[in-house]
């Protein structure tokens, strides 16, 4: 007879929703009071006042770097960001295969060989800091991937990185063959530090649960792009612009966002799962789409203001904000970047803070392994007879 005595599960929230799993060194998200951090810094003022590879180094080594440091970790991570030969042998085929996919489908692929090129072992096998060179190695090349499959999707041949060239810059310089306008680069470097890590999001969880099996560094990554993949996750800074091409006008913006608030449509650009008052991702990138101004700009200010108002009088008490992607959009538009980059730009920052919690969990050999409540037909019953 087959016995129920085994305890059952405890239950816990959709989507694993405010369950803590573990602790950690590397970020947090305090969504009541809108406020994030790396390490014991807030985000939101690294992005103001240091650059991206001080960022980098902060999260890879626990502290900011002093400027010698400085000088020499940006100088040893630009040395590693050329392809191995097989690697860019490899990426036109990747290109073609994935004309309707796009960039951040091919990365998959692209960081899958580059780890087998490079010979990448099992984290569990290394040592830390066999495992971090490892980390510093993959998120190196992923600026580089992105742009030679974005330009070769495109009929254009790649252009090769720089070591002379600060990562932001470089990374423009890969997208669009010229060094870009200083302002611009300022401006998604900015943007770039701001999505460096946020918590235990998707992504970032599915890297720690393949780190957690031993797995090497390439594949850990590859697992976080394609939770990055989805539209309810990584997906949404294009999608956000689409919304203000869809109103088009001013004078649409009451009628069209009154229609989706009593649909029940979800307003790509609007709502977090964490913050509970303004994203402060969103302020800040929406500081830096106003210091450049013009009609978007001022469109997608409007935007904002009409659909807090609208909920304010349709909805009473439900507060909705914008999100990150929301003016992550309208800065990349004004900077020029194609939307099919969007968040293929995002994954370029976000690998970073991927890496630190990679290389957190290899430092933990236990497995993450969860429990699941049964709510089949009650077993066990006769198979039956062919």
């Amino acid at each position: 007879m087959h016995s129920t005595s085994e305890a059952a599960p405890p239950a816990v929230p959709r989507g694993l929703a405010g369950v803590v799993v573990t602790d950690t060194g590397i970020g947090d998200v305090r969504g009541r009071e809108g406020f994030y951090h790396y390490r014991q810094y807030s985000a939101v003022e690294l992005a103001t006042t240091r650059g991206f590879e001080d960022v980098w180094h902060l999260m890879f080594h626990g502290r900011l770097p002093d400027p010698s440091e400085s000088a020499a970790f940006a100088a040893h991570t630009a040395s590693l960001r050329r392809l191995p030969d097989d690697v860019r042998a490899a990426l036109p085929a990747i290109a073609r295969a994935g004309t309707a996919s796009g960039p951040l489908a091919g990365l998959r692929t692209a960081l899958s060989l580059f780890g087998a090129a490079t010979g990448m072992r099992p984290v569990y096998d290394l040592d830390a800091e066999a495992r971090r060179a490892d980390a510093l190695a993959a998120c190196a090349v992923v600026p580089t991937l992105l742009t030679a499959l974005h330009r070769l999707g495109q009929g254009l041949e790649p252009v090769e990185p720089r070591e002379d060239l600060p990562y932001a810059v470089n990374y423009l310089h890969m997208l669009t063959g010229s060094e870009p306008e200083p302002a611009r680069a300022r401006a998604i470097e900015r943007y770039l530090i701001s999505t460096v890590d946020h918590g235990f999001n998707a992504s970032t969880f599915t890297g720690r649960v393949i780190a957690s099996t031993g797995a090497d560094v390439a594949a850990c990554l590859t697992g976080a792009v394609g939770a990055l993949s989805g539209p309810l996750h990584g997906g949404a800074p294009s999608r956000a612009l689409d919304t203000l091409d869809a109103i088009g006008t001013p004078d649409r913006i009451r009628p069209w966002i009154t229609e989706k608030v009593l649909g029940g449509t979800r307003i790509m650009g609007f709502g977090h799962p964490v913050y509970r008052t303004e994203d402060p991702r969103s302020r800040l990138l929406r500081e830096i789409a106003e210091s450049f101004g013009g009609p978007l700009t001022e469109f997608a200010v409007q935007v904002e203001k009409e659909v807090v108002a609208i909920l304010a009088e349709l909805k009473p008490g439900r507060e909705l904000h914008t999100n990150v992607e929301f003016y992550a959009g309208v800065v990349m538009e004004l900077c020029g970047l194609p939307r099919q980059m969007f968040t293929p730009t995002f994954c370029a920052a976000r690998v970073i803070g991927w890496s630190a919690n990679i290389l957190e969990q290899s430092a933990d050999s236990k497995i993450i392994r969860p429990a699941a409540r049964y709510v089949g037909p009650p077993p066990p019953q006769p198979v039956p007879a062919v």
